[in-house]
């Protein structure tokens, strides 16, 4: 009995051991078709991937759309004269750009528009922050430069009369083209000149002038706009200082205390405004105004 027990021990013992080695062969496959299949997986095509790559293409459509969408043409109506013009604009475009285009549509140079919409536009605004819209209505308030050189009425004549003065070193108030006026005399209302005195620009507007045809004109300086209002008894210009382009001026013989001054409005010498009998104590301070030497008292 001993020997029968002894050898079927012996045989579930061996039994055993290959049990052992038959379960740990099959968890040596498992494994090597678990790391198979993690192979394959890696190999095939993620779809949580590509939900993402959509959304990024999106995101990028979205934000090459975003920014054509805004330039996308504004009509708007401009109001020029009691006349109304389309002009197609866009929301990004500044204020001093659409006067540009407008100078082009117009004939009015941009130094010399201004736009009102709610208000007066600052060249520095865009069209939308300004408020503009589709179809705003924007108001134009200016000249063009044959409107103020109308006020003085260059003739054909008067150009050939400049071109002379311009070569000769005789005097202004010596040269036919001055005299016309001069000899008129001193205008009774005119304001009192100084000599050889310089003051600032007083409170109140220059008057009792005259223009070439013997009209009378005054000046009015509105430093904080920067313009220089020219007025005489049919209208008034507002010029602003950067559209003057000079500034000279001469004493009248036998009356010093008076100057002759001329504001140079266009690219040529022919395109001066003649102003007479401007008090004498003022012509640096209005040089000084219109040439960019702000000066307040």
């Amino acid at each position: 009995m001993d020997c029968v027990d002894s050898e079927s021990n012996g045989e579930s013992k061996h039994l055993n051991n290959v049990d052992d080695k038959l379960a740990k062969e099959n968890k040596v496959r498992e494994k090597i078709e678990n790391s198979n299949k993690d192979e394959d997986r890696l190999t095939e095509p993620s779809e949580s991937k590509i939900p993402k790559t959509d959304l990024i293409k999106n995101e990028q459509e979205a934000l090459e759309v975003s920014p054509k969408e805004e330039e996308d043409p504004i009509e708007i109506k401009v109001i020029y004269n009691k006349k109304k013009y389309d002009v197609t604009t866009t929301s990004k475009t500044t204020i001093l750009e659409l006067k540009k285009q407008l100078q082009n549509l117009l004939g009015v140079p941009d130094s010399m528009q201004k736009l009102m919409f709610k208000g007066l536009l600052q060249d520095c605004q865009t069209v939308s922050s300004s408020g503009i819209m589709k179809g705003s209505k924007v108001m134009l308030v200016g000249s063009t430069l044959n409107d103020v050189l109308a006020v003085s009425s260059v003739s054909k004549e008067d150009i050939v009369e400049s071109d002379k003065a311009t070569t000769s070193k005789e005097p202004l108030s010596r040269q036919k083209i001055h005299r016309k006026v001069l000899d008129k005399g001193l205008p009774e209302d005119v304001m009192p000149g100084i000599k050889n005195i310089k003051e600032g620009l007083p409170h109140v507007p220059l008057s009792g002038m005259l223009n070439k045809h013997g009209g009378k004109v005054r000046l009015t300086f509105k430093l904080e706009n920067d313009q220089l209002w020219l007025s005489t008894k049919e209208r008034t210009e507002k010029l602003p200082m950067g559209s003057i382009k000079s500034v000279i001026s001469e004493p009248i013989d036998d009356h010093e205390e008076y100057h002759i001054l001329g504001l140079q409005l266009g690219p040529t010498e022919a395109s001066r405004y003649w102003i007479y009998w401007v008090p004498a104590q003022y012509i640096d301070a209005i040089k000084d105004a219109v040439l960019g030497k702000w000066q307040y008292f």
